[in-house]
């Protein structure tokens, strides 16, 4: 099982999957990526990838009632490599960005 790191938001990191409950397959968890973001917040590029496309983006509000909840707002994008690709903002106020894959 891959050591799983812990980021200063409380974000778990890990360099690979994480046993899933049962079969094949594994959780990915959220990795921190550089993002190029334009100026109404969009990404732009990926690692140095140019964005080509925006396919969908949402936000997500949980845990509103804890001390800590939890608001990400995610972009599913297409790079110019031809990618398929999700990454998100936690929290927006920081400018810190994930990538996450299931």
């Amino acid at each position: 099982m891959p050591r799983v790191q812990h980021v200063a938001e409380g974000i778990p990191v890990s360099r690979g999957p994480v046993s899933g409950g049962g079969g094949a397959g594994g959780v990915y968890w959220p990795r921190p990526v550089e993002v190029a973001a334009g100026a109404e917040g969009a990404p732009g590029a990926v690692a140095g990838v140019a964005v080509e496309a925006i396919r969908e983006e949402w936000l997500v509000e949980d845990r509103w009632w804890t001390p800590e909840p939890l608001r990400r707002h995610y972009f599913e994008l297409v790079l110019a490599d031809g990618r398929n690709l999700v990454v998100f903002r936690e929290p927006a106020e920081t400018g810190r960005w994930f990538e996450q894959r299931a």
